[in-house]
C-alpha cells in the first residue's frame, strides 16, 4: 500500500461545506420552494491523480541579462506560456518582462505535453530543472558558490558581494526533470468538493442553476487566476454534461443528427449565473520541486453528479443517466397542490 503524499477531501467538503451554507439545506427532498420553483442543494466528491511524465526544457541568458525558454510544450488556452514564464523569472531573479517564451516547435526539447491535468505542473518542473543549470552556469562564470548564490533584482549575490545577470554573458542550458518511481512510492492525487444549488419548475421539469461552488485542493496553485478560469470553464462544462449535451444517432444511416453547434446544445454564461473557486491553501512537497499538482480536469470531476443530487434534494426525482432533460423529470414531479 502506498501513503498519499497529500489527502485532502474531507477538508474540501467540510470547508465547502461551510461557504455554500449547507446546513440550511432540507434532506427530504422536495419540501423547499420558491414560488412555482422546487429548490434543492447538491454536492458530490471531486478526485483526480497527480500523473508524472519526464519533461525538459532549455533555458537562454543573452548578454543584455534576458531569458528565452523553449520547450516543446504547448498551450491550448491554459496558460503555459504564463505559468513557463513565472518559473523562470522566479529562478533566475528577473523581471516577468524579461522572459519570453517559445512553446509547440519539435526542435525544442521534449515536453509531457497538455491534457490529462499533468501539463503545468510536469512543464514548469522542466523549467525548473534547466533553470538550476543556468543558474549553475551562471555561478561559476562569475565566480560564485552555486548552492549558496541568491538570484534576485536582475543579480546573483552571496553575501556582501554581488554582480548583475548580463555580467556572464550569454549562456545556455538544458535539462529534463525525470520521476523515477515517485508514483510507486506515494498516492498522488487531487480533491475537490463540488456543490450546487438548483431550482426545478414544479410544472414543467426546466432545471435552473443558481449558483455553484468548487472547493479544490491541488498542492501550489502556480497562477490563481489562470487556474479559477479553468476550473469555472470545467464547472461549466459539467453542467453542460448533465442538463444539455447528447447526440442523437440515426443508427440506420449512421451518422449524427445533431452534429452542429446550432443543434448541439451546450451552456452559455447566462446559464452559470453565479460560480465561485476556492483553493486551499496547500503545496505537495512530494509531487514535484514546484509542488504542485494540476487542477484543470479537477473542476470537472464531480461536477455533474452534483447537480444530479441537487435535482433529486429539489424534487425527490433520482436521475441516473444523463443529460437529465424534462421528461425524465415530469411524471414524477411532486404535486403542488
Amino acid at each position: 500500500q502506498r501513503p498519499f503524499s497529500r489527502r485532502q477531501l474531507v477538508e474540501c467538503l467540510r470547508s465547502g461545506a461551510d461557504r455554500f451554507g449547507w446546513s440550511q439545506r432540507n434532506a427530504t427532498p422536495g419540501q423547499t420552494r420558491d414560488g412555482e420553483w422546487l429548490v434543492g442543494y447538491g454536492v458530490a466528491a471531486g478526485f483526480r491523480n497527480n500523473l508524472l511524465a519526464p519533461s525538459g526544457a532549455r533555458v537562454h541568458l543573452d548578454d543584455a541579462g534576458r531569458v528565452t525558454v523553449e520547450t516543446d510544450m504547448t498551450d491550448i488556452g491554459t496558460g503555459s506560456y504564463t505559468i513557463i514564464a513565472q518559473t523562470a523569472a522566479e529562478m533566475l531573479g528577473v523581471p516577468l518582462s524579461h522572459v519570453e517564451v517559445r512553446l509547440g516547435d519539435s526542435s525544442f526539447p521534449v515536453s509531457a505535453g497538455s491534457g490529462g491535468q499533468w501539463g503545468a505542473n510536469t512543464s514548469t518542473a522542466g523549467v525548473y530543472a534547466a533553470c538550476v543549470k543556468l543558474r549553475e552556469a551562471i555561478a561559476k562564470k562569475l565566480g560564485f558558490d552555486a548552492a549558496s548564490a541568491v538570484f534576485a533584482d536582475e543579480t546573483i549575490s552571496v553575501g556582501d558581494r554581488s554582480a548583475p545577470l548580463k555580467a556572464a554573458g550569454a549562456l545556455s542550458a538544458e535539462d529534463t526533470i525525470e520521476f523515477g518511481d515517485l508514483d510507486e512510492q506515494y498516492q498522488q492525487s487531487t480533491f475537490a468538493g463540488h456543490f450546487v444549488e438548483v431550482a426545478v419548475d414544479a410544472a414543467t421539469g426546466e432545471v435552473r442553476v443558481r449558483r455553484m461552488l468548487a472547493v479544490c485542493a491541488a498542492g501550489r496553485i502556480l497562477n490563481p487566476k489562470t487556474a479559477r478560469s479553468q476550473v469555472i470553464g470545467a464547472m461549466t462544462m459539467g453542467l453542460g454534461g448533465a442538463l444539455m449535451e447528447e447526440l442523437a444517432v440515426d443508427t440506420r444511416q449512421g451518422y449524427f443528427v445533431n452534429h452542429d453547434m446550432a443543434t448541439y446544445e451546450v451552456p452559455v454564461h447566462a446559464d452559470v449565473p453565479e460560480q465561485e473557486v476556492i483553493f486551499l491553501d496547500d503545496t505537495d512537497p512530494i509531487s514535484s520541486p514546484m509542488k504542485a499538482k494540476g487542477v484543470g480536469e479537477l473542476g470537472l470531476c464531480g461536477v455533474s453528479a452534483a447537480i444530479a443530487n441537487a435535482i433529486y434534494n429539489a424534487t425527490g426525482v433520482r436521475v441516473r443517466d444523463y443529460p437529465v432533460t424534462l421528461d425524465k423529470l415530469l411524471d414524477a414531479l411532486p404535486d403542488m397542490t
